[in-house]
């Protein structure tokens, strides 16, 4: 197990390297070397201001976003399946996507900037999970609250969606409306520094603390008594996974936009490479998610003129392997 881990952590070292070489302007390995170890150490410049502009300014936060976002997804979207025991369930389960979606979509209609639209969108997918969470764990004392969460989430993402469209509706189709569909897609395009900033905190802090309850996803996959027997409160510590689950989530479409299939799709692909322990599982998803991100975003930017956004890309990649999940889930999942 170790040696994947090692060869995903290669993995990704070896993406973004080549990450620093795709686009429509031209940096030469030796001046991008130059323009990243001037940051370290004292180097006279021998390259242009625009060369280290397109470096520093632009591909260095692109890329950082894709790891941030890619590991975010995954990780979440592995955690969502351990809990609810689940192979067909997404980071979106609980309605966060489309709370978020909600919330830029209103920031976007009403004229705020880039901080306000991620700001929109950070509370409003976490106030779709609230909703979800409030309305599961009050009818789930009568019945299975696994299904009840479920069932809740999809209801409340049903609404927010409503909502995105009602926005739309009323939107200037000239100005609003083009820029509230092109952030739905997903997209790094316009990440700066600035709003890596502001996702960090919350998405690692999301990260380490989901990796650290490692262990208890793997009891809560044997179902609610086989936990409480074993003296675990499965309450709290299913609302302990739901909250930085959809914490790295909500801060991960704040800045990206809905990205699809991401937390559906690495997840499968890291369990069969590591097998269904969450303390290997976790950190093989989130570094295979950033891997796979990083590496659609490179696609994205340089297989047409004008750049895909990243939903449309990983949505053509992921229905496929879908399809294949769907298969494969008639066969037993563990």
């Amino acid at each position: 197990m170790q040696r994947i881990i090692w060869g995903l952590g290669l993995l990704l070292i070896g993406l973004v390297a080549l990450s620093f070489g795709v686009g429509r302007y031209p940096v030469p390995v030796d001046t991008l070397v130059g323009v990243l170890l001037a940051q370290i150490f004292p180097i006279t410049p021998s390259w242009t201001a625009e060369m280290e502009a397109v470096v520093l300014g632009i591909r260095l936060p692109r890329i950082l976003a894709a790891i941030l976002v890619g590991a975010a997804l995954s990780i979440s979207g592995a955690s969502y399946q351990g809990l609810f025991r689940n192979p067909m369930v997404s980071p979106g389960i609980l309605g966060v996507s489309a709370g978020a979606s909600f919330g830029a979509a209103l920031a976007i209609l009403l004229g705020y900037g880039m901080l306000g639209i991620q700001t929109l969108a950070f509370v409003w997918g976490l106030v779709a999970v609230g909703a979800t969470w409030v309305i599961g764990n009050t009818l789930g004392k009568r019945g299975d609250p696994i299904l009840i969460m479920v069932l809740a989430g999809i209801i409340i993402g049903t609404l927010f969606t409503a909502f995105v469209s009602l926005v739309k509706f009323v939107a200037d189709p000239y100005n609003a409306l083009p820029t509230i569909t092109f952030w739905l897609m997903g997209s790094l395009a316009s990440v700066d520094i600035a709003d890596l900033w502001i996702a960090s905190p919350p998405i690692l802090l999301g990260l380490g603390m989901l990796m650290a309850l490692g262990w208890t996803l793997n009891v809560l996959c044997f179902g609610d008594e086989e936990a409480k027997a074993l003296g675990l409160e499965t309450g709290r510590l299913r609302f302990s996974v739901i909250v930085c689950a959809t914490l790295v989530t909500a801060a991960a479409v704040a800045i990206a936009g809905v990205i699809g299939l991401v937390g559906l799709i690495v997840p499968h692909l890291a369990r069969m490479l590591v097998g269904p322990d969450h303390r290997v599982l976790l950190p093989a998803s989130a570094l295979l998610g950033a891997a796979f991100l990083l590496l659609v975003d490179n696609l994205a930017r340089a297989l047409f003129e004008v750049e895909v956004p990243l939903g449309i890309v990983t949505s053509i990649i992921g229905a496929p392997f879908f399809l294949y999940l769907i298969n494969r889930s008639r066969k037993g999942w563990a």
